[in-house]
């Protein structure tokens, strides 16, 4: 299963939202408003909106509706052509780029009180975030189609999503930003 796919076993935690439909996507205010309330309800605290129709589109445009205590564990996208647009579209949040042992190199506040809210990165920089703001809304862009086994490789010096020590991690990136 796909970020971009909302899942069909109804104990498992919902990842995602239905894909937009029809010939044109326009972004309304209850949009906005129906997908932060599935952020907050969602176990994992954020929950994804796929903007392309199609699971195996070549652009994977999606929304990401997150909260403050959502967990995205560091990782790095290996394939040549894995570039990663990121531009918040409401909220705040901390973009953090790691070195090969976890060590934090570059912290990038993206925020629309700020002047600076897109960050684009080419493959195989080892990154995370963590949320500044409630209901915070990020417009994600990506080479697709999206392949689970291929996309992302996840930290080995990073606790993973759900993992005792995901929560001290956050806690300490966001401290970054303070």
């Amino acid at each position: 299963m796909s970020e971009s796919t909302p899942s069909t076993d109804a104990s498992a935690p919902r990842l995602a939202l239905p894909a937009a439909e029809g010939p044109i996507f326009v972004l309304t205010e209850e949009l906005m408003v129906q997908g932060c309330e599935a952020a907050r309800r969602s176990p994992r605290r954020r929950i994804i909106f796929p903007i392309h129709r199609r699971p195996e589109a070549r652009v994977q445009r999606m929304l990401n509706f997150m909260q403050p205590d959502t967990y995205v564990a560091p990782h790095r996208h290996p394939l040549d052509h894995a570039i990663e647009t990121v531009q918040v579209l409401r909220g705040e949040l901390g973009f953090l780029l790691f070195d090969e042992s976890g060590t934090v190199v570059s912290s990038h506040r993206l925020s629309v009180k700020d002047s600076v809210a897109l960050l684009d990165i080419e493959p195989n920089l080892w990154h995370g975030m963590v949320i500044l703001a409630p209901d915070t809304v990020v417009l994600e862009i990506k080479r697709g189609p999206y392949d689970a086994s291929t996309d992302k490789e996840f930290a080995p010096w990073a606790p993973g999503e759900g993992d005792p020590g995901a929560a001290a991690a956050a806690a300490g990136w966001r401290a970054v930003f303070d």
